[in-house]
């Protein structure tokens, strides 16, 4: 994943002044989440939910669509319930899809 401008990456980049996880840290906003390929906002209610964007909030580039679905799709595909069985190694990163992209 390459940020689409200085200031995503500076925010993807951002780690916490007072040493929290970024879950847990006001100051850290954005989220990446690379099995799904999803940008989003964190949601600070102690857990690790994120509101999806699909627009950069400081350019304005389109960001990729979300692999959500096609992830448990995937795994459904394969017989894989990922809330009863262990996610294979693959699907806990970009491993999974990052092989059919287009190399630019």
């Amino acid at each position: 994943m390459k940020p689409c401008c200085d200031r995503m990456k500076e925010e993807l980049e951002r780690t916490c002044a007072h040493g929290h996880a970024p879950s847990e840290c006001p100051d850290v906003l954005i989220a990446y989440v690379a099995k799904f390929d999803e940008f989003g906002i964190r949601v600070h209610d102690g857990g690790s939910s994120i509101v999806s964007i699909a627009f950069c909030p400081w350019c304005g580039t389109r960001l990729p669509e979300s692999k959500r679905d096609r992830w448990f799709d995937e795994l459904e595909r394969r017989g894989i319930d990922p809330y009863e069985h262990e996610v294979p190694t693959e699907f806990r990163s970009d491993a999974w899809y990052a092989q059919t992209q287009p190399k630019s």
